[in-house]
């Protein structure tokens, strides 16, 4: 299928003059995320030069892209702005609440069922809205869109920290709350801080056991959950160009997992080759025109530590396979490196289960390779160890594995073939009856993000993130400290057996094929089209606007939870079984801040309640404090947020009374979030003031009514013996978001500009 060929033209068109217009204004070359940036100024033509990490700049993207879990509030929401249609191309992708448990033949048509609502309710608001739709089982969000709608120089934005699996096709693709992707539906500009950027040096070739997931394995133990918090991570060099265009978006997807605003490559043959392949031959003709705009100048790349505000450099030749984990992405081990850490740290070595897939490597080729492996244990009669769990990206991509027997493959080594979604990577696995008491276990996926509890709900599982290949390796030895490039396995015959390095396709062979892709167009006119929810319905809840600020300190709030160590969105937020009421914010706080862990017992959903003196679960002291009219601060470490997108992790404490959030530092799309919500997101200026907080304290803003930009604010803590200790914090507030925080939720200004 072809898609948005007339919008890629006129992209296209206005490129050259406004990057021109750029360079004068900079005085000299620009990198390719600045070319796209600049060309994507919702004003047009750029009149300034702007300041990475500095300046707030409005954007107009080129599409917005939703999956399931998220569009459900995000829809919700775009119901309230009294639009009849969406002003940017939008898609909904159904990849969330499909659960992996007995394979695609069966967990398809049973999520079919437990999830008609949903379903209906997404397909006729698309439907009424002018959205494309992607019915359940036609592919993960990011696949189906580097498949169908990812192109060179484009900007998109999509309500899921992944979305920046794009950049592997030369987009800025941007991870957004729902909110945020709200305002572009309605026709509103799109606010971001001019991103700084980190250069990354590819040179060489990959070779042996090596793969484009170690190079974003690397990077992560270079930079860390934070690294790139606040940049774009452009990759660059004659390593980039030998990445399949595939390979490339592997990298940009886990660039979340860093922080990275988002990641990208510039224009090369082998995006030329996957867009050709995807049939998309028009677009890369399109692209071979303008090809010097859609790829850094020259000069950058000659000279990048003078345009990038860092540069990391990596040799491809001798890079080594990695696995990193558990329990944080940029936990980076080399393989020859695992016997010993895994030994030092008391890691399970026994593997139990290999997982192959998740948006982050679930392409032809990824599969390819971890098939290469599978076969020769068939062909040496090695029986593999650890069960395996594999899910394809597409529905194209399954279909033409079937036509060229890579799932019988799998099937005969004894895999579970999932269904096209994101299953055990974003918590829906049935793996246990009871996670909370499962056994410690070790396993290895190729997914993006492995905190506890991830993928499965129990706390003890170690996961590992490594590449198709090295999760079919280790799968099959069902040994965490086995090494393929050194060792050997000793086969049913008992013969020692070593096996080859994988061989992978790049793209199919015969080309890609399908039947059915599973996309249904909107309706032309959807003013007739009537969206229905139910009133008693447990899963879906029309929303009431969150209260406007009345302009007052917010003085005795009490504290809800002091975080403690890492919490990020699948702390405050759990996916998991809680995915089903993902479109219900009532029933879905019920799980608000249960999974972060209370600094003053060290445990997870207990709190000290102040009323009452007892402790209790988070959202139940919560809604007490709220029947009571109490405001609440919720305190947090650094980086409060990290992960997922998902921007039920500021709505819910924003419906339960929380009134604001007080950390060290944010995550970005979370920090977005929580003011596009009407809540007050501040941070301690005296990080060590976090010590300060004590369980029975009491906060009072003592001068939020002068609320600015760039003006700090006092926050008064009154502990329980009467004593105060006065601190203060910092902000990132422009005018328009305090407009946000002044409204109530950015959603009540765009409701209010549209009845103006």
């Amino acid at each position: 299928m072809m898609f948005d060929l007339d919008l890629i033209q006129r992209v296209y068109k206005q490129m050259p003059e406004r990057i021109a217009k750029a360079r004068e204004l900079k005085g000299g070359p620009l990198t390719l995320s600045e070319k796209i940036l600049y060309s994507h100024l919702s004003q047009g033509m750029p009149t300034e030069a702007y300041s990475g990490g500095e300046d707030y700049v409005d954007f107009a993207p080129d599409r917005i892209a939703c999956q399931d879990a998220t569009a459900q509030m995000a829809l919700l929401q775009f119901m309230q702005a009294g639009k009849p249609k969406v002003a940017v191309p939008t898609t909904v992708h159904c990849d969330h609440l499909i659960q992996a448990k007995e394979g695609y033949e069966k967990d398809l048509p049973r999520a079919k069922d437990t999830n008609n609502e949903v379903y209906d309710f997404l397909a006729s608001v698309s439907n009424k809205y002018g959205i494309g739709f992607w019915k359940p089982g036609a592919g993960i969000i990011h696949q189906v869109v580097l498949e169908n709608y990812a192109f060179p120089g484009g900007m998109m934005i999509g309500t899921d920290s992944h979305t920046v699996n794009a950049g592997g096709l030369g987009m800025v693709a941007i991870g957004v709350g729902g909110a945020d992707a709200v305002d572009v539906m309605a026709g509103m500009p799109w606010e971001l801080k001019f991103p700084k950027l980190i250069g990354v040096k590819l040179t060489g070739n990959l070779n042996g056991w090596t793969a484009a997931k170690d190079v974003i394995l690397k990077v992560a133990g270079v930079l860390t959950v934070k690294g790139g918090t606040g940049c774009i991570i452009e990759y660059f060099g004659e390593g980039a160009k030998n990445l399949s265009c595939t390979g490339k978006g592997s990298i940009c997807n886990m660039g979340a997992e860093v922080g990275a605003t988002t990641s990208t490559f510039g224009y090369d043959e082998s995006m030329e080759r996957y867009l050709r392949a995807t049939g998309r031959a028009e677009v890369a003709d399109a692209a071979n025109e303008i090809k010097e705009h859609l790829t850094g100048d020259k000069e950058v790349y000659e000279n990048p530590e003078k345009y990038f505000d860092q540069v990391i450099e990596i040799n491809l030749d001798t890079l080594e396979p990695h696995l990193n984990g558990p329990f944080t992405p940029d936990k980076a081990t080399p393989i020859s490196e695992m016997k010993e850490e895994a030994k030092k740290n008391d890691w399970p070595v026994e593997v139990e289960w290999g997982l192959i897939g998740s948006c982050t490597n679930s392409s032809y080729e990824d599969i390819s390779g971890a098939v290469s492996i599978a076969q020769q244990a068939l062909d040496n009669n090695i029986k593999p160890k650890a069960e395996f769990g594999i899910n394809p990206g597409s529905e194209q991509v399954r279909y033409t594995m079937e036509r060229d027997g890579l799932i019988e493959v799998f099937e005969e080594v004894g895999a579970k073939v999932f269904a096209n979604a994101c299953g055990p990577c974003i918590g829906q696995w049935a793996r246990y009856s009871d996670p909370k008491n499962a056994p410690k276990n070790s396993i290895v996926h190729s997914f993006n993000r492995n905190f506890a509890k991830r993928a499965d709900g129990n706390p003890n599982t170690h996961a590992f993130v490594g590449s198709p290949d090295m999760v079919a390796a280790i799968a099959i030895a069902g040994r965490l400290d086995f090494n393929p490039l050194t060792d050997t396995l000793t086969n049913e015959d008992g013969e020692e057996i070593k096996l080859a390095p994988p061989t992978r396709y790049e793209l199919p062979v015969k080309g890609f094929e399908v039947e059915d892709p599973g996309y249904e167009a909107p309706a032309k006119d959807g003013s007739n089209v009537t969206v229905d929810v139910a009133e008693d319905s447990e899963r879906l809840q029309l929303l009431t606007p969150f209260e406007p600020w009345d302009g007052e300190n917010i003085e005795g709030a009490k504290l809800l939870i002091k975080a403690y160590g890492k919490c990020t969105t699948d702390h405050i937020s759990m996916a998991g079984p809680w995915l089903r009421y993902r479109g219900h914010l009532d029933n879905i706080s019920n799980n608000c801040l249960i999974g972060a862990v209370n600094a003053f017992n060290k445990e997870t959903n207990k709190v000290k309640n102040q009323i009452t003196g007892e402790y209790g679960e988070v959202p139940d002291v919560q809604r007490e404090y709220k029947a009571k009219d109490i405001p609440t601060v919720v305190v947090g470490d650094h980086n409060y947020g990290e992960g997922s997108s998902r921007e039920h992790a500021a709505m819910e404490p924003r419906h339960l009374g929380v009134r604001a959030v007080l950390v060290k530092s944010f995550a970005r799309i979370h920090e977005t979030n929580l003011k596009k919500q009407g809540m007050l997101a501040v941070t301690f200026d005296n990080e060590a003031d976090y010590d300060l907080i004590q369980e029975d304290d009491t906060f009072n803003f003592i001068d939020l009514k002068d609320f600015a930009p760039g003006k700090q604010l006092a926050v008064e803590i009154v502990h329980a013996d009467g004593s105060k200790d006065t601190i203060k914090v910092n902000h990132t507030y422009n005018l328009s978001q305090i407009n946000w925080f002044r409204e109530g939720s950015a959603l009540n200004m765009i409701k209010k500009q549209n009845k103006a």
